[in-house]
């Protein structure tokens, strides 16, 4: 009986007897659950955490990196920058609509618990074929539950990622990233390190939802996943605006030591996470908990995640103001326990001890494993894949094939369900430019904000990959004009126990630490999320990148839409034509392989300097990296968001035509200026080592190119607009 209570709950034979000599007992039904939770992947960390130690975490820009409940960068005049990224993907593969809503939830307190006002959402989303009903359903349930979350709390959603592909069919991914503002001197950490403090709960009352949500996202989805719906959250957003206000509140008074969410695993982690820090321990008694349920046992009350509950360690003597002030906002705020000396984790029911386990064998005493990595069968069979073979698709046909692909196409039907204007800081609307950019008010500074990760080349080459997630999304903020500062990263793989996917997770993890060193662009915050896969197989690795910049003046922003008639068009970076892992390959011939291309990093760094100077003297009249679809479609939604034509060159000279037009080769932009900028740009480019070419000029009612003075493409602009405008909704009919 005890071997199928702790294999249920995700203990191995070997764990399970490490907690027998830690206790020098058979622990109890509750204390095992205790232990699978905290020593889950999604807790522990117990798979990944020697590999996420080797990311780069400092920097000048860094107030606080990873170890907290987010992270923290400066941005000057006394402010900071508070933000995560985290999955909720299992869940959302069950119940999408409140696995989704349940994630913003999460995420949302994981900012506010720091001290910091949430001013901001982005999502990165991944679904499998959209001609399926059922991923159908699950994106209309995952877009609902994220917008009806966040509009509710006030909080814009200003931008993010969809992408589909057959890899995510039984899994999609949803990563939730939330950014806030706080004042250095206001920033509050997650500690207990006085003996005797009081512990509060409060917010909501604590319910049976969620029990073992932690072990749940740390095991392969099955048929059997759909019975595990009671792991699944259910969320309130009315309740976590007034948890916002009253949290918030504490902290101007400067009432609370410590905050901490109550996201996975609870209580148990909240508390145990908390007091460790220190090397202290607690007395919980679980009949002080606020509940909205009867009979519930000891073990349900510490493993419950039902969602909008905080925990607060208050300053000596505040309890009884905390109290007013969660009273006022209609919010349950009670004394639950007592921080000690010693470092036990004792679990009351009055005077009864239901539980006592050692704290810091909760945290520190997790186990941690180095798997074995071994590189994948297909790994070398793409790479040498020989592209040379694949003859050039029709070109024109070729780019309405990509602009009506849904990974290219419009994402409007998503994002006009998120209300993404609320509190007027958004000045830099989804799908204007290459990331968000809010407004601090008050000051001339913006901040800008992208998701990123090409997950099917991290698929073809995971350090590749991984490096290309972190240049796209510095690229992408310094596209408006932002320097890049510091990233978050949500890492989707699937399991880690096979030793293929360990080989992904370690090369795409080594690409994305050299990437963020060499562009100084360090890690703060993050999480990982194993185990996505299901018996048809893994998802693709995707690590997905969340980065902020900043913006010394916000009026001086860029945006990716052409403006006047005249205008000439720019390629700032080399002309290439490698088409490995693009979506052309995918589109147009049915295959997802080759060699990734390769990536610069200078170059990448060199391009990235060079235009935020050009921005910043407002050289440019617009600005769009090339990514997805390669420099064709880069020009032609330029010119679809400037609702003009514009004519491109190219010449076969410098290569194949499909890989000129239609190559995702990192390191470029496409960007337009006024003729009489030319002078003055070409300066600037040559200062900074870029590399430089007209390729043609905005005007015209058509979308054109010619190869050699030979024309190839023509396009009514307002048919490529609908084209793009409508492959989403046309799915979703």
């Amino acid at each position: 009986m005890k071997e199928l209570t702790y294999r249920e709950m995700g203990l191995t034979e070997e764990e399970y007897g490490k907690i027998k000599i830690i206790m020098g007992r058979e622990p109890n039904y509750l204390e095992i659950g205790i232990f699978s939770v905290m020593w889950s992947e999604h807790c522990g960390y117990k798979n990944s955490r020697p590999l996420l130690k080797t990311f780069p975490t400092e920097g000048p820009q860094v107030i606080q990196g990873p170890g907290e409940n987010a992270g923290v960068v400066d941005i000057g005049d006394g402010q900071a920058v508070v933000f995560k990224i985290e999955s909720h993907n299992h869940p959302s593969a069950i119940e999408p609509y409140q696995g989704a809503a349940t994630g913003v939830g999460g995420i949302v307190r994981d900012i506010f618990t720091m001290g910091a006002r949430p001013i901001a959402n982005l999502n990165s989303l991944r679904f499998g074929d959209p001609g399926d009903a059922r991923v159908r359903e699950l994106l209309s349930g995952v877009v609902a539950g994220i917008g009806d979350y966040g509009n509710c709390l006030g909080i814009p959603t200003v931008g993010g990622e969809v992408y589909f592909n057959q890899a995510y069919q039984g899994n999609p991914l949803v990563n939730a990233m939330c950014v806030g503002l706080v004042q250095t001197d206001e920033i509050a950490l997650a500690v207990a390190s006085e003996v005797g403090s009081t512990i509060m709960i409060v917010g909501a009352k604590t319910g049976r939802d969620g029990i073992h949500g932690a072990t749940f996202a740390s095991e392969e989805l099955s048929e059997k996943s759909k019975e595990k719906r009671p792991s699944v959250q259910v969320g309130d957003p009315f309740m976590e605006k007034l948890l916002i206000e009253a949290c918030l509140e504490l902290i101007k008074e400067d009432l609370v030591a410590g905050m901490q969410d109550l996201g996975a695993a609870g209580l148990t982690s909240s508390i145990a996470e908390t007091v460790s820090k220190r090397g202290r321990g607690v007395d919980v008694d679980v009949l002080k908990v606020p509940r909205r349920e009867t009979n519930m046992s000891a073990y349900e009350v510490m493993l419950s995640e039902s969602q909008e509950r905080m925990l607060i360690v208050p300053r000596p003597g505040t309890e009884g103001r905390i109290k007013e002030i969660f009273d006022k906002w209609g919010l349950d705020a009670v004394t639950i326990g007592t921080v000690t000396e010693g470092g036990a984790f004792r679990v009351m029911e009055g005077n009864e001890v239901m539980g006592e386990v050692p704290v810091m064998e909760l945290t520190e005493g997790c186990p941690v494993y180095v798997r074995v990595a071994e590189e994948p069968d297909y790994y070398q069979r793409c790479k040498s894949y020989d592209l040379a073979a694949i003859l050039d698709a029709n070109p024109q046909e070729a780019l309405e094939k990509l602009l009506a692909s849904p990974n290219i196409a419009s994402k409007k039907w998503i994002f006009s369900q998120y209300d993404y204007q609320v509190m007027t800081n958004t000045a830099l609307i989804p799908g204007d430019g290459d990331a968000a950019v809010l407004r601090i008010k008050g000051t001339r500074k913006g901040i800008a904000l992208v998701t990123d990760c090409n997950s099917r080349f991290v698929y073809l080459d995971p350090y590749r990959g991984g490096m290309l997630a972190v240049c796209e999304a510095a690229l992408n903020l310094a596209c408006v004009g932002a320097k890049p500062l510091a990233l978050t990263n949500c890492l989707n793989f699937g399991n880690p126990e096979k030793p293929n996917i360990y080989w992904q997770m370690k090369n795409s993890i080594a690409g994305m630490s050299e990437a963020a060193r060499y562009l100084e662009t360090p890690v703060v915050s993050g999480n990982v999320s194993l185990y996505n896969e299901t018996a048809q197989g893994a998802i693709y690795p995707t690590p997905v990148v969340g980065m902020v910049g900043l913006l010394k003046d916000i009026d001086r922003r860029c945006d990716m839409a052409f403006k006047d008639a005249g205008d000439l068009i720019i390629l700032l970076g080399r002309f290439r034509d490698e088409l490995g892992g693009s979506e052309y390959l995918s589109v147009c011939h049915g295959l997802e392989t080759g060699e990734v291309p390769e990536v610069n990093l200078e170059e990448e760094k060199r391009l990235i300097e060079l235009l935020q100077i050009l921005i910043q003297e407002q050289l440019l009249q617009s600005c769009h990296d090339i990514s997805e679809g390669g420099m064709m479609v880069a020009a032609v939604e330029s010119a679809i968001k400037g609702n003009i034509g514009c004519g491109v060159r190219i010449n076969t000279d410098d290569g194949r035509v499909d890989g000129v037009l239609f190559s995702e080769a990192p390191g470029r932009v496409v960007a337009s200026l006024k003729r009489s900028n030319m002078d003055r740009l070409v300066q600037v480019v040559i200062e900074n080592g870029v590399e430089m070419r007209v390729i043609g000029a905005v005007g015209g009612d058509s979308l054109l190119c010619d190869n050699n003075g030979k024309e190839i493409i023509r396009i009514p602009v307002l048919e490529a607009s609908r084209i793009w405008g409508g492959a989403i909704d046309c799915f979703m009919k």
